[in-house]
């Protein structure tokens, strides 16, 4: 009689979380970072066939972009926080169902209007997935050897699916169309949600972070309007009272943003963080750097394909190098951060960054596939170096207990610095055009934008490693 009333308990309090090898919640985990990491790639060399068959002007394909990195930009630390209060299985199960359903809203999309809403909608959900991933992986893992080794893991199939992208995403927009880029992110989806179902376990952390609603608000109005200023200025025309309107609008609410998180005890963004010169370094050394390869990746696939008449195949070639260094240098970068600091890794990659776009500097109809590759690799090679950088100073400058919120900024960075790069960089090609400049003319001014970018990425990377930059750093209780 004892056995029978207490079996349906003991089945009701085992149902949500069945055994599970911790590594299998690790496998689980890394499909999300296979459909986030191949969007940042395979998307780019779809663009001039996305163009030619719903009709999209160039700022409706940074758009296409931008939509989806300004969204994780903006909710990324929101995802963080919902959570911690609401259970990480529960967020990265609605990042997963999001993403898929934005994924299919992508592919059977046939107006810009509705590929970019959707592209937004995909950004929703990736902002959900890979913070709240690592956040269960770290859970899943007490033991710092142990999570260590299913970091790499992690780091490595990011790694392997950036460099998928490219090849992926011309192989399949050659063969059977733009739409399977987004499409074959659904059974990928699917999969993920049935194993999340059923092997990862439920958490939440023990004091959850309060909604700040009104930062959230101005952190996205911020984000939105000015990328939309600065994408649309070229079209409307920069004196036009609704771009500066839209350059108001960012001003105002950053203006109030800063202020009026300072004040939070529990803030979206921490501005005192700020204060601390070798976080605020990592911050700008991100948004430079990868500002920069967004810029390369967008506007490389519409050179290889539209000047250079490359099939979407060998566009994809062609970038591969760029993806393989990345995910090559990277574990350089750490095995030389963990020697010798962030310094070297910074310098390099800031090194590699400048040599990539001053080749770049002469592109022209006829530069030969050996100098793209070149180019393509001292990229890799920058942004492979500079990314566990970034990582480390982050998070190595704060408490242990406010990694995390540490870690979130770092990401938002990211995304801010990608968001930006499309938008400015379509700008200045805009404006070339408009002047009579043909394509590889106009994007000159791109590449010497690059070009200083590394350039600040050397002088941060001293920086933050300098005496005065060490004693900035905020020294509380964990």
């Amino acid at each position: 009689m004892r056995f029978s009333t207490l079996l349906p308990e003991q089945a009701q309090m085992r149902k949500p979380q069945l055994p599970a090898s911790p590594y299998l919640i690790v496998a689980t985990c890394c499909l999300s970072v296979l459909l986030v990491g191949m969007d940042v790639t395979i998307v780019n060399v779809a663009l001039p066939a996305i163009q030619h068959d719903i009709k999209a002007p160039i700022s409706g394909l940074q758009w296409v972009l931008d939509a989806y990195t300004v969204t994780i930009a903006g909710f990324l630390m929101l995802a963080g926080s919902l959570s911690d209060r609401f259970g990480r299985r529960l967020i990265f199960l609605c990042g997963i169902v999001t993403f898929t359903l934005g994924s299919l809203g992508c592919a059977v999309a046939t107006s810009p209007t509705a590929l970019i809403a959707s592209r937004g909608f995909q950004g929703l959900g990736g902002s959900m997935l890979n913070p709240v991933a690592l956040s269960i992986i770290t859970n899943t893992f007490p033991n710092g050897k142990e999570r260590a080794r299913a970091l790499g893991i992690w780091s490595a199939v990011f790694g392997v699916s950036l460099a998928l992208g490219p090849l992926l995403g011309g192989l399949i927009t050659q063969t059977i169309g733009w739409r399977f880029v987004f499409l074959i992110n659904v059974p990928i989806g699917i999969i993920a949600i049935m194993l999340v179902l059923r092997f990862v376990p439920e958490s939440k952390a023990p004091h959850s972070r309060r909604i700040d609603k009104l930062g959230q608000i101005l952190l996205f109005a911020t984000l939105t309007s000015l990328t939309y200023a600065i994408i649309e200025g070229p079209r409307a025309g920069w004196n036009s009272r609704t771009i500066l309107s839209s350059f108001l609008v960012a001003a105002a609410a950053f203006g109030v943003l800063i202020p009026y998180e300072h004040r939070q005890q529990e803030p979206l963004l921490e501005v005192r963080f700020f204060r601390n010169i070798p976080f605020s370094g990592a911050t700008l050394i991100a948004i430079s750097a990868f500002g920069g390869l967004a810029s390369v990746l967008f506007l490389s696939a519409l050179y290889l394909q539209q000047v250079r008449a490359f099939t979407a195949f060998r566009a994809g070639l062609f970038l591969t190098p760029l993806a393989l260094a990345m995910m090559l240098c990277a574990p350089v970068s750490g095995w030389l951060v963990s020697k010798r600091g962030t310094r070297l890794s910074l310098f390099l990659a800031g090194l590699a960054i400048v040599g990539g776009s001053l080749i770049s500097t002469h592109l022209n109809t006829t530069t030969s596939a050996g100098v793209l590759v070149l180019s393509y690799l001292c990229f890799g090679i920058g942004i492979g170096m500079v990314n566990p950088a970034i990582s480390t100073i982050a998070m190595s400058c704060m408490p242990m207990s406010r990694s995390g919120v540490a870690a979130a900024i770092a990401s938002t960075s990211r995304a801010i610095g990608s968001a930006l790069g499309i938008a400015v960089s379509g700008a200045i090609v805009a404006a070339g055009r408009a002047k009579g400049m043909g394509f590889p003319e106009a994007t000159h001014a791109v590449w010497w934008t690059i070009t200083g970018s590394g350039v600040l990425v050397a002088i941060l990377g001293w920086l933050t490693n300098s005496r005065w930059a060490q004693n900035s750093i905020l020294r509380q209780e964990p």
